[in-house]
């Protein structure tokens, strides 16, 4: 494969994880026609690949696949030293139908860390985010809660997943962590690509000055930024991202267009795919941690690791970082 995955600090947290991380939603998710859109089979060869490129950084939640995507890495780690991986879940959405069934109120976390716990046959997560935020419940009482997971050793890191843009609830949340000597949040997981970047500005700018870990999700803007869908062409076959609501509405613009032209020109130059390159600008960018990569195939994700091998000059990286604001003429 000649692909070996560097660590990289998660924040100021002192925690060295990969520099890419394998996100697994897909794993025991339901089509529309009632298949998995992959298996437990195709589950434990993602997971080796990843393996072999020096991945140890593995993303989750309890909500992917029903409970699936845990329980079937917990019976992948059982032929592995757990301590060599990196362990981030997700906690938020609703596990039962009852009012307390979802949520950050404390009922329902302490349930689902011990049910997580129990699917990845661990006792203890590296990370846990929560998977949104809980207008319903003061943010004093579930940081409360999560930093008594820390305590008990059942989570080492705390982090927030999907916060985009408000900086200020996260900033409120660790005001109230430093206030009572809670632990804080230390990493978060927004959307981030050369696309979705409503995190510039003051929510990186918080992360950064905060030395708060940034793992991006989506880094691939749910498939556009492969070069696969073309200006007024029809949708291809194999799509997936296109089913979303709204989806077609949000990438194929052609302001979006413009951005992935200058994409494939810095692909062109550097013999790489417009996939690998979208992966590598947020290698390359200070202020991110590690993306999160996702596949169906065991070539799809080769292809994306690979993104670690490729080099971006200052220049091409500017190109890049510009490519939102234009004029693209320039930029090609």
């Amino acid at each position: 494969m000649n692909i070996s995955l560097e660590s990289v600090p998660m924040g100021e947290t002192g925690l060295q994880v990969s520099e890419i991380s394998f996100g697994t939603w897909r794993f025991g998710r339901e089509t529309d026609a009632g298949n998995l859109e992959i298996d437990r089979e195709q589950a434990f060869d993602l997971l080796d690949t990843y393996e072999a490129a020096g991945g140890r950084f593995i993303d989750t939640a309890d909500m992917y696949g029903e409970g699936k995507s845990e329980r079937w890495i917990g019976q992948w780690l059982q032929e592995r030293d757990r301590e060599d991986f990196v362990i981030a879940s997700k906690i938020y959405f609703p596990s039962r139908e009852e009012p307390n069934g979802g949520g950050l109120n404390r009922k329902h976390l302490r349930r689902q860390i011990d049910l997580i716990l129990d699917r990845l046959g661990t006792s203890y997560l590296d990370v846990l985010y929560t998977h949104r935020w809980d207008d319903a419940t003061p943010a004093r009482e579930f940081m409360r809660t999560l930093d008594g997971f820390v305590r008990e050793g059942k989570v080492n890191y705390l982090g927030a997943s999907t916060l985009r843009p408000n900086a200020w609830k996260l900033t409120k949340a660790n005001e109230l962590a430093r206030q009572y000597g809670w632990e804080p949040f230390t990493v978060t997981q927004p959307r981030y690509n050369l696309v979705d970047r409503e995190i510039e500005g003051e929510y990186m700018e918080m992360c950064h000055e905060s030395g708060l870990g940034i793992v991006p999700w989506s880094p691939l803007a749910q498939g556009f930024l492969t070069g696969k869908y073309e200006r007024d062409g029809e949708l291809p076959a194999d799509s997936t991202a296109s089913d979303t609501d709204g989806w077609e509405g949000r990438y194929l613009t052609e302001e979006n267009f413009q951005t992935l032209d200058v994409v494939q020109t810095v692909a062109d130059e550097v013999g790489a795919s417009p996939a690998q390159i979208a992966i590598a600008y947020q290698l390359h960018h200070p202020d991110i941690t590690a993306p999160i990569i996702g596949a169906r195939k065991t070539e799809q994700l080769t292809e994306n690791l690979r993104a670690a091998t490729v080099e971006l000059s200052g220049e091409q990286f500017e190109r890049l970082e510009q490519a939102a604001a234009g004029p693209f003429d320039e930029l090609l």
